[in-house]
């Protein structure tokens, strides 16, 4: 009697587990389908848009020229000088309409030769240069230049020969609605130049040089 028992006990446990078993492996079956399905929606299209724009670009311009006035420019040679002459010569600058402003105008002065009239720095020629806010006119009865509006000194008397002279009132008169600086370039001979000046000659070059304004945002 016991044994039998103990046999029936056996056959319900070994039933229990298969049935255990089976629900275990069903729920793992619908688990993994479940995921596969997932997996499958994003393989289907979705909805796109799409705009562009065009962007035009160009680079500016920095363009400056001069020209001669009042009869007594750069053009003019100065010749036969003595000890305590002065040399006067007008220049306009100007700004192209289409240019972009200034950040610095500079002047650069340098010498085809070398010889005491720019190389000797104390009784050599000196150079200063001013500007007059209209342009420079010539006197009546001499060669000297005249401003009849307001005239500014932007270089005070130096040596003639220098590099990268700033011209800050000219560079703002540049960049004013006129586009114009009107400058008169003075040379004197000092006093003080002895006989070992005398049939001296040479050519002086002046070279004024702008560049950009400060780079910005467009």
């Amino acid at each position: 009697m016991s044994t039998k028992g103990t046999r029936k006990a056996v056959k319900s446990v070994s039933k229990s587990s298969r049935r255990s078993t089976s629900a275990k492996v069903l729920a793992s079956v619908v688990l993994v389908a479940g995921a596969a399905g997932v997996a499958g929606l994003g393989t289907f299209g979705s909805f796109t848009s799409s705009t562009a724009a065009d962007q035009a670009v160009s680079s500016g311009k920095v363009t400056l020229s001069s020209a001669g006035q009042a009869t007594r420019g750069f053009d003019v040679a100065a010749s036969n000088l003595v000890p305590g002459d002065t040399v006067q010569r007008a220049v306009q600058l100007t700004r192209a309409n289409d240019s972009e402003t200034f950040g610095s105008v500079k002047l650069t002065t340098t010498a085809a030769s070398s010889n005491l009239l720019t190389s000797d720095a104390t009784n050599g020629l000196k150079l200063k240069v001013d500007q007059c806010s209209v342009a420079w006119t010539k006197a009546a009865n001499s060669n000297e230049l005249t401003c009849s509006g307001t005239t500014t000194n932007l270089v005070a008397q130096r040596a003639v020969i220098g590099q990268n002279l700033d011209l800050g009132a000219a560079t703002t008169a540049l960049n004013g609605s006129g586009k114009v600086a009107n400058l008169r370039a003075e040379l004197v001979l000092p006093t003080a130049a002895d006989n070992t000046f005398q049939g001296l000659s040479n050519t002086v070059t002046f070279t004024f040089d702008a560049t950009q304004r400060t780079a910005d945002y467009r």
